[in-house]
């Protein structure tokens, strides 16, 4: 029996038999969640349902088998074997979390920084690549692939890809309607087709997305003045805090039945309960925020070779300093103070290149005290925080925060209960809550200036809900969690006496629908600014007296 096995193994196979056999195997494991969900479109039911289902298998099968005949030859055949079986089943994971693959999923491929993505290793993913890659390629590098003569090789390749594209065409036409009317409605259902997608997206983001070298700096807004000369004795000084991955339906402030907001519940806020992001992913959303277009108009090529939203402030005399604790500022502040955390604050905060958002308090501070006496300038500084970021959302808040338990302490969270994985997630609410509160009163004990703070996160999340986990959906499909974000205002005594009609302007629109589309305008009249950029519809003080 050992030997007629191990005689089995040696037997070479022919070329088309080893390009049949992988393209029915690729087909089968790293695409059973796209017939899933086709399964559950399916206009059909019961056997008409399995039916359909069958054909497009079939039909996947003989489209895959055709660009491997293109493809594979006897010499690179494994190689191509093991490149498609790697980005395929890399593909195939996410796609298990919920994530289709599109352009803005390379983006954040291409974006995440080391601890970003070492937050996204855990034991399932090592199992992933054991039964995904590991095993197939252990069985293929068994078998041995016949060289034949170039035209034979090319007679059956002939036939092969004629064949391949009989059955694609013929399964497409008799159920073209069907195929157009679930694609037409589920266009994000591309992105489950593994590996297609990550080549058809690699390019579609090469297109639109990737940045272009030697691409000049575009003005914008250079017509800005200060509209009120700057108060020498109190200017204005705003902190704007970028959040990350906090939904707005998880904030006690919205409603929410637990008390994940027990800090900023007690100080006298501007809470707006029905705001929107531009994205769904951090890539998107900072730089759309900031740079004056509306999310239907935004172009992200443009974005990120225009002046923004902190430029024009720099421009008309604010000091403006960034300080983050995230993965960037994704070209935002380029052209403005970044400040560098000390050592001593990185010791104290940081595991390896990871900090708690602790540490953007103790940077705000040492910030502030270390202003020259004389400074008059005023001054906008942007926070960005790390605030829920996931999966390893157990890592977002220190163990005198984690009130609710028991939660879900890896990141594999697939693998956890729902009930956990919510208490992990409002646990990192309730460190945020705390982060801000502090921010607040930080801004409250100065006396030197009159203070604002702006809070928005750049994008929600998705923690189980239809099957989805994390953030990225493509936003004219993602569900509330991922686009519905907390928005929050507080503004000083000082402030208040010297602009008691903004604050009450404020107030009256803070369960009105807005969008980060809102903030680029509302700041620039905020802080005085006059400049024909503004958009008056976009502008919450527009129509404020």
């Amino acid at each position: 029996m050992n030997q007629y096995r191990l005689k089995f193994w040696k037997k070479p196979i022919s070329l088309h038999t080893f390009i049949l056999g992988f393209s029915v195997w690729i087909t089968l494991s790293l695409n059973f969640i796209f017939f899933e969900k086709l399964y559950q479109l399916t206009p059909y039911k019961g056997f008409p349902a399995i039916l359909f289902i069958g054909a497009m298998v079939v039909l996947l099968i003989s489209y895959v088998n055709f660009i491997f005949t293109l493809l594979m030859w006897c010499w690179n055949a494994k190689i191509i074997a093991f490149v498609f079986l790697f980005i395929g089943g890399a593909a195939t994971y996410f796609n298990h979390l919920g994530i289709g693959v599109d352009a803005y999923q390379i983006q954040n491929l291409i974006e995440t920084d080391p601890h970003e993505a070492r937050d996204l290793m855990s034991l399932n993913i090592l199992l992933w690549v054991a039964v995904l890659l590991v095993l197939p390629l252990s069985i293929l590098s068994l078998f041995k692939i016949k060289k034949d003569k170039l035209l034979s090789t090319l007679k059956f390749k002939g036939g092969m890809a004629l064949g391949s594209l009989l059955i694609v065409g013929l399964l497409a036409f008799i159920y073209y309607a069907d195929l157009a009317a679930i694609f037409r409605e589920n266009r994000n259902l591309k992105g489950f087709i593994s590996p297609q997608s990550v080549f058809a997206s690699s390019w579609s983001y090469y297109k639109k997305l990737a940045p272009k070298s030697n691409v000049p700096l575009q003005s914008y807004g250079r017509d800005a003045v200060l509209q009120i000369k700057a108060d020498a004795t109190q200017p204005k000084l705003l902190v704007l805090v970028v959040g990350e991955t906090a939904r707005a339906e998880n904030f006690s402030l919205n409603g929410y039945a637990r008390n994940t907001n027990p800090e900023l519940s007690k100080l006298p806020i501007i809470n707006f309960t029905q705001a929107v992001s531009c994205g769904t992913s951090t890539a998107v959303s900072v730089p759309c925020m900031f740079s004056g277009m509306p999310r239907k108009d935004y172009d992200p090529q443009l974005a990120r070779h225009r002046e923004n939203l902190l430029d024009i402030l720099q421009h008309v005399g604010y000091q403006v300093t960034w300080i983050d604790n995230n993965s960037g500022c994704k070209e935002v502040c380029n052209r403005v103070e970044q400040y560098k955390f000390s050592q001593a604050l990185q010791d104290k905060w940081c595991k390896g290149d990871e900090c708690s958002d602790g540490i953007l308090l103790d940077g705000l501070n040492d910030y502030l005290e270390h202003m020259p006496q004389d400074d008059k300038k005023p001054r906008v500084i942007v926070l960005h925080q790390m605030g829920s970021h996931g999966p390893a959302y157990y890592k977002r808040s220190p163990i005198e925060f984690q009130y609710f338990q028991p939660f879900c302490n890896t990141n594999a969270i697939q693998g956890c209960s729902y009930q956990d994985l919510v208490n992990v997630y409002d646990n990192s609410i309730v460190y945020t809550d705390y982060i801000l509160s502090k921010v607040i009163k930080t801004l409250n004990a100065q006396t030197k200036y009159q203070t604002a703070f702006w809070y928005m996160s750049d994008h929600g999340e998705s923690i189980g809900e239809h099957g989805l986990y994390l953030h990225g959906a493509p936003y004219m499909f993602a569900p509330s969690q991922q686009t519905h974000v907390p928005m929050i205002l507080w503004f000083s005594q000082q402030w208040k006496e010297k602009h008691s009609n903004i604050v009450q302007c404020f107030n009256q629109k803070k369960d009105q629908k807005m969008s980060q589309d809102n903030l680029f305008s509302t700041v620039l009249s905020l802080m005085d600014v006059k400049t024909a950029t503004k958009n008056p519809q976009l502008d919450l003080l527009a129509n404020c007296k």
